[in-house]
């Protein structure tokens, strides 16, 4: 192809002038970002650590991380690195996308890609690797002078951003870049509250002259003025999303009661405990009158003695009336483990007889009446419960765990099956 054909789809003042440059100034044209981006899709320049484009879909974020790389190396940087949500999405959007960095560098820049190592090598020396998100170990030990990290609020696992951080030490001015489409994320609130963090936000409509007309007649025209609309499409982060439970504004705080009525420790296990694995959700609640306490979350990642110990002691520390333990998954082996830390816990073994959502439903509308507070603040906890819908592709075993609390303590056992109670 010529370097000159990409000149048919402009404006024809502009063709009149371009016609006269030739072939290697419109080559050196057409791969000038600068010339061609938007004021909001150049990085600022300054000492920087974070810059983070927040914004709705098609606004042309990934290829203001795929240009931010190509003039990076060209400025120097030698090792950066290339995180996504997952290693097909590392290739398939950041490197070989319609927006990626080999479809954006010219050919006598462009590097070569090594799928199998997972890496561009570029004339110059300079490396970019690949990382999934899903794989936060494979971030410890490497070290790099730039990274970029797409899709941050889809990440499954938050350890993968602290690693990368560690790993971020070399040059004078390591910098990191993120593109996301917001979501409410931990991580994503923390960089927002970050005053160092340069943030910015850009809408769909920025960049319509560059999206199809049917896009704009169908798709957005479906969803302008929803809640998805001004997440997907303006890059707002929400409080709320669509079709969860919860959201934030029915968490009530209050001070922890003097005495309760009941209190239990409901364990939501995971299957397995690697370090990849979900969680197990650990919550201990209490009940007085009608109403409910979310008292202490201690989820996390643990070996089955750990979750089984840490229960048990909350159990001892709360005086609770009982364990409650899940076994759709765990099966007899949790009550194994729980008897191996202390065999006189009274303990009750429940399966669920209706789907997640259903169970849940009771549980928010404790919420909703203005019966259900937090003892203090649970963020991991509050997440979940405001951002999990039924189409969500992941395990919320902290908002498990504290369903099972509340349905042990508020609702009796008609949305639960008793396996065992001893």
């Amino acid at each position: 192809m010529s370097e000159s054909s990409w000149i048919d789809s402009l404006a024809q003042d502009q063709k009149s002038q371009l016609r006269s440059l030739s072939e290697k100034d419109l080559a050196l044209l057409r791969y000038d970002w600068r010339k061609w981006a938007r004021p909001k899709q150049i990085a600022p320049d300054g000492e920087w650590s974070v810059c983070m484009w927040m914004t709705g879909r098609g606004w042309g974020k990934t290829r203001c991380g795929s240009e931010w790389v190509r003039e990076q190396i060209n400025a120097g940087l030698k090792r950066i690195a290339l995180v996504a949500p997952t290693a097909a999405d590392a290739r398939d959007v950041m490197v070989e996308g319609e927006s990626g960095i080999l479809s954006i560098s010219p050919s006598w820049d462009r590097p070569t890609y090594e799928p199998s190592k997972r890496r561009l090598t570029w004339k110059n020396g300079a490396i970019a690797t690949t990382y999934s998100a899903d794989e936060p170990e494979r971030l410890r030990g490497p070290q790099h002078d730039g990274a970029w990290c797409d899709e941050l609020a889809a990440w499954r696992y938050p350890e993968a951003w602290d690693m990368l951080m560690f790993g971020l030490r070399l040059g004078t001015n390591p910098q990191c870049i993120i593109t996301t489409t917001p979501k409410p994320r931990k991580l994503i609130r923390k960089i927002l509250e970050d005053d160092s963090a340069v943030i910015i936000r850009g809408s769909t409509y920025e960049n319509r002259s560059n999206l199809a007309p049917a896009f704009f007649s169908q798709i957005v025209k479906t969803y302008e003025g929803t809640t998805l609309g001004r997440q997907e499409l303006h890059g707002e982060v929400l409080t709320d999303i669509p079709g969860a439970l919860w959201h934030r504004g029915l968490i009530c705080r209050a001070d922890e009661p003097a005495t309760f009525d009941r209190v239990v420790a409901a364990i939501d296990p995971a299957v397995t405990s690697g370090e990849n694995s979900d969680e197990t959700g650990i919550i201990v609640a209490g009940k007085l009158g009608d109403r409910f306490y979310t008292l202490e979350d201690l989820s996390g990642r643990y070996t089955p003695e750990r979750w089984a110990r840490i229960a048990v002691e909350a159990y001892h520390r709360w005086q609770a009336d009982r364990i409650v333990g899940e076994v759709n998954n765990g099966g007899d082996m949790i009550e194994s483990v729980i008897r191996q830390v202390d065999r006189n816990v009274a303990y009750t073994s429940v399966r669920a007889s209706r789907g997640k959502a259903v169970r849940a439903e009771p549980i928010a509308a404790l919420y909703e009446q203005g019966r259900g507070f937090h003892v203090g603040s649970f963020p991991e906890l509050e997440d979940q419960m405001c951002s999990w819908t039924v189409d969500a592709d992941w395990s919320p075993d902290r908002m498990d765990a504290l369903v099972w609390a509340g349905t042990e303590l508020m609702l009796g056992t008609h949305l639960i099956t008793r396996v065992g109670s001893v």
